[in-house]
């Protein structure tokens, strides 16, 4: 069974910066794409970055790039999104995803 457990979210001023994990299991982790996408209150999901398998080249949204980092620890079966500059509009339910599925979400506010 695939589990994604996201964490990591919590309430950031603007300018400020958060490290979001996600662990992973039930699926060969260091061999999946990997995609981080969000879901602000009212608005339709949105794609944020995807890593691909192995070393993992990383893609990103226009609305992310230069500001946010995705990378994988494969070793630990683990995700990451480190995100810098964080502004009010990045506030979102952020979700890792893969293979058409994703975790429960941690939540990200960034308000002064």
């Amino acid at each position: 069974e695939v589990q994604l457990v996201e964490s990591g979210g919590g309430l950031v001023q603007p300018g400020g910066s958060l490290r979001l994990s996600c662990a992973a299991s039930g699926f060969t982790f260091r061999r999946a794409a990997m995609s981080w996408v969000r879901q602000a209150p009212g608005k339709r999901f949105e794609w944020v970055s995807t890593i691909g398998s192995g070393v993992g080249s990383t893609t990103y949204a226009d609305s992310v790039k230069g500001r946010f980092t995705t990378s994988r620890d494969n070793a630990k079966n683990t995700l990451y999104l480190q995100m810098n500059s964080l502004k009010p509009e990045d506030t979102a339910v952020y979700y890792c995803s893969h293979g058409g599925g994703r975790g429960q979400g941690t939540q990200v506010t960034v308000s002064s």
